[in-house]
C-alpha cells in the first residue's frame, strides 16, 4: 500500500495479525502465544499480535550477533548508506499507510501521526548524512615519536525499547542512528502500540537489509523485554518510556555492564511572564499539552502565570479549551483523540478527581456522546492548583494542565525545580535578558524561550533528575552511545623502550 491511499478508502486497509520479524523473516512466537490488540477509539478488537518471550528474544539477538559479525559492521559505509537511504524512500512512499496504522493503534489524530511518519523519513535522512560526513576520528601527533588516532566502532547487538505515544517517529529515533553507525537491532515495541513497527519491519525487509540486522520482537516489558536487557551479547539498552521502568532497566543491566539511554517522564513547566506575548504563549501553551492527546513527556503539563496577567490569561485558555475539536482520530479535523488503553484512561481520570479533593477548581470541555465507547478524557484545565499538590508533582501523561500563579521570578524558579523531574521546560517574556536567565536557572534537559516543542535533530535531546539518563540525537547518538571510541598508538621513530631484565 502507497501514499495513493486516501482519507475516503483509508479505512480499508486490511490489518492482519502480527508475527514477529526475526532472521529476515517474519514468524510466529515459539510458545505460539498471541495477545490481542485493541483500538482506542472504539475498545473494540483491532488483530492478534504473536507473544515473543525469552526463546524469541535469544533467536533475534543470534541473529543480529552473527549477521553483525559476517556482514554489517564491516561494511562500507557508502554501501551502508544505501540502505539506510532507502529505508527512508519506502517511509516516504508507505506514509499514509503508517499514519493511518498509527492512529488506528493509538489513538493520535490523523493529522499528528501524518507529520510524525515524515518525520521518521527525515530521521533516517539525517543519520545516513551525519555518519558519511561526522563519523570520523581524531590524530594527535606526539612530536616526532608516535602518532594517535581514534577510530569509532559500533558496538555490536543493540536493543531499543520503545514507547506507545508516538511509536512510529520514537523507533525510527533509535532504529536509524543504530544501524547507520553499523549496529545489528533487536527492537521491542510497546505492546500497546504494534502496527507501526510490524510496518517499519516490513518495509526495512523491503529494502533488503542482510538478515539478522534488524529484528523485531513483540511482547511485554516482563518477558520480552527483560529477555532482551539480560541478554550477554546485548551491548546496549536504550530505552524511553517512564521512570520505575527505566530504573528497573539499569539495575538488570548492570550484571553484564550495558550501556543505557533512558528518556523518562517529565512535568515540564511553561512560565509566563506578565510581558509575554498571550497570543503566542496561548498557542503554545495550547499545542504543548493538548496535542498527542497529552501523552507526550516533553508536554507543559505545570502552567506558572504571572498574577497580573493569571485572570485574562485563564479565560483565553478556557475559550480555547472548549473550542478543541474532539473526535474520531481518523478524522482530519479531529484535534484531540482517545487516551491508548482503559487503565491509562482511568488513572488519568483518577488524577481529575484527585485534583478536586486537592482544592483545584477542574474546567474541562465536552466529549459529544457519540465517542464514549472511546477512552476520551476531555482537554482539562485544572486551576487555582499549587506545587505541592499532588496533580503537580506526578506525572499524569493526558490532556490535563495545572496552572499555577506565581509573582516574582525567584518563587516561580523555586518552584518550577520543586519536582523530581527534569525533561523540559519554557519560559515566555519578551525580556531575553530574564529569558535566558531563568533558562539556565531551571533544571532541565531542555529550555525553549518564545517557541514551542520545537526539534532540531541534531540537537542533545534527554534530561535530568528523574527524567533520564543519556542523550539522543545528533552526534550525541552516533559518538556518546551507538560506538566505542579506540584509540590507535603508532609510533614513528626510535623512541626510548625500558629495558627490563636485560645483562648490562
Amino acid at each position: 500500500m502507497t501514499n495513493s491511499i486516501t482519507e475516503h478508502s483509508i479505512r480499508e486497509v486490511i490489518v492482519k495479525d502480527i508475527s514477529l520479524y526475526i532472521n529476515g523473516q517474519f514468524v510466529p512466537a515459539k510458545t505460539g502465544e498471541t495477545f490481542t490488540n485493541v483500538n482506542p477509539f472504539s475498545n473494540e478488537h483491532i488483530n492478534n499480535i504473536a507473544a515473543g518471550g525469552i526463546d524469541d528474544i535469544n533467536e533475534a539477538v543470534a541473529s543480529a550477533k552473527k549477521a553483525f559479525d559476517t556482514e554489517w559492521k564491516d561494511l562500507e559505509i557508502s554501501e551502508r548508506m544505501k540502505y539506510i537511504n532507502k529505508i527512508a524512500d519506502l517511509i516516504e512512499e508507505e506514509a499514509e499507510e503508517i499514519a493511518y496504522l498509527e492512529a488506528l493503534d493509538t489513538g493520535l489524530p490523523i493529522s499528528q501521526t501524518r507529520s510524525q511518519a515524515a518525520r521518521a523519513a527525515t530521521n533516517f535522512r539525517f543519520y545516513a548524512k551525519m555518519v558519511e560526513t561526522h563519523l570520523h576520528g581524531q590524530a594527535f601527533p606526539v612530536e616526532k615519536e608516535f602518532i594517535n588516532y581514534t577510530l569509532h566502532r559500533p558496538l555490536g547487538v543493540v536493543g531499543l525499547i520503545t514507547p506507545w505515544n508516538a511509536p512510529f517517529m520514537l523507533e525510527t529515533w533509535k532504529v536509524a542512528p543504530a544501524l547507520a553507525t553499523g549496529n545489528t537491532v533487536i527492537l521491542k515495541p510497546a505492546e500497546l502500540s504494534p502496527l507501526s513497527a510490524n510496518k517499519l519491519a516490513e518495509i526495512i525487509d523491503k529494502a533488503g537489509l542482510p538478515k539478522g540486522v534488524f529484528n523485531v520482537v513483540h511482547g511485554f516489558g516482563d518477558t520480552a523485554g527483560d529477555a532482551l536487557v539480560k541478554h550477554p551479547d546485548v551491548k546496549a539498552i536504550s530505552f524511553t518510556g517512564e521512570t520505575v521502568t527505566g530504573s528497573i532497566i539499569i539495575k538488570n543491566a548492570a550484571d553484564s555492564l550495558k550501556k543505557t539511554s533512558m528518556e523518562l517522564g517529565g512535568k515540564s513547566p511553561l512560565i509566563i511572564f506578565d510581558d509575554a506575548d498571550l497570543d503566542r504563549a496561548l498557542d503554545a501553551t495550547i499545542w504543548g499539552i493538548f496535542s498527542f492527546n497529552g501523552e507526550r513527556c516533553t508536554s507543559n503539563s505545570r502552567v506558572f502565570v504571572h498574577k497580573k496577567i493569571k485572570d485574562e490569561f485563564i479565560e483565553k485558555l478556557k475559550e480555547r479549551v472548549a473550542n478543541i475539536r474532539i473526535g474520531d482520530p481518523l478524522d482530519a479535523s479531529t484535534e484531540l483523540g482517545p487516551l491508548i488503553e482503559t487503565q491509562h484512561f482511568n488513572k488519568v481520570k483518577g488524577y481529575i478527581e484527585l485534583a478536586k479533593e486537592e482544592g483545584c477548581e477542574v474546567f474541562q470541555g465536552t466529549v459529544p456522546v457519540q465517542f464514549k465507547a472511546g477512552n476520551y478524557v476531555p482537554p482539562t484545565l485544572l486551576l487555582n492548583a499549587t506545587n505541592d499538590m499532588r496533580v503537580c508533582q506526578e506525572e499524569i501523561f493526558g490532556p490535563v494542565m495545572a496552572v499555577i500563579e506565581f509573582e516574582h521570578e525567584d518563587e516561580v524558579i523555586a518552584v518550577a525545580n520543586d519536582v523530581k523531574y527534569g525533561l523540559a521546560g519554557f519560559v515566555w517574556t519578551q525580556d531575553l535578558t530574564r529569558g535566558h536567565r531563568v533558562a539556565q536557572a531551571i533544571e532541565a534537559g531542555m529550555i525553549w524561550i518564545n517557541s514551542h516543542n520545537t526539534r532540531d535533530l541534531r540537537i542533545p535531546f534527554g534530561g535530568t533528575k528523574a527524567s533520564g539518563i543519556g542523550r539522543e540525537g545528533g552526534h550525541y547518538a552516533i559518538f556518546e552511545f551507538y560506538t566505542e571510541p579506540t584509540v590507535i598508538h603508532v609510533a614513528i621513530g626510535d623512541h626510548h623502550i625500558p629495558q627490563f631484565g636485560k645483562k648490562s
